[in-house]
């Protein structure tokens, strides 16, 4: 019977441990890698014209933030042509149904900032459907992350891609 009760103490422990990792996240500064932070705060805005991608083309992971609601993730980022993409696997998962929610709140409102070396991009999330972009997307991914992404999973619905578009000037931070 100890055994047991110093296991449920245990067990209550580490829930606990976990809920409070889980609460702290949101009053982060971006996230605690792979759970999902508060707002990004710390970086420069960078304003002008569009910066030149290609910076972006080595770059692993970059954080970024829905503005509604304000809560930021690490996600892998691609460049193609000049312009900035964020991938979302999983989607047709029981997991990824249950631990994504983002693309679906970036499809309602896709105004988001990114965060890459410091710095802070505002962008507009816009799901790309387009096939003449979709297979050179897909060959990237595998190219930059050695997963076997494919155009058919993107038109099934397993894969979502998101140009990280400029934002339309005059749109609300």
């Amino acid at each position: 019977m100890r055994i047991l009760r110093w296991l449920g103490i245990i067990a209550a422990t580490v829930v606990v441990l976990i809920g409070a990792a889980f609460v702290a996240a949101r009053f982060h500064d971006g996230p605690m890698g792979m759970i999902a932070g508060g707002p990004l705060v710390a970086g420069e805005y960078v304003t002008g014209p569009e910066p030149d991608w290609q910076f972006a083309r080595d770059i692993g992971t970059v954080e970024f933030q829905l503005l509604s609601p304000e809560r930021s993730r690490t996600t892998w980022i691609l460049e193609h042509d000049g312009k900035i993409y964020i991938p979302c696997g999983y989607m047709e998962s029981t997991v990824g149904q249950l631990w994504k929610h983002w693309p679906i709140e970036a499809e309602r409102d896709g105004r988001a900032i990114l965060r890459i070396n410091g710095k802070l991009y505002e962008r507009q999330l816009v799901r790309v459907q387009d096939e003449a972009v979709i297979g050179p997307l897909t060959q990237e991914i595998r190219r930059k992350y050695s997963v076997p992404a494919t155009p058919e999973a993107v038109k099934s619905g397993s894969l979502w891609l998101f140009e990280a578009a400029p934002r339309p000037s005059g749109q609300a931070s």
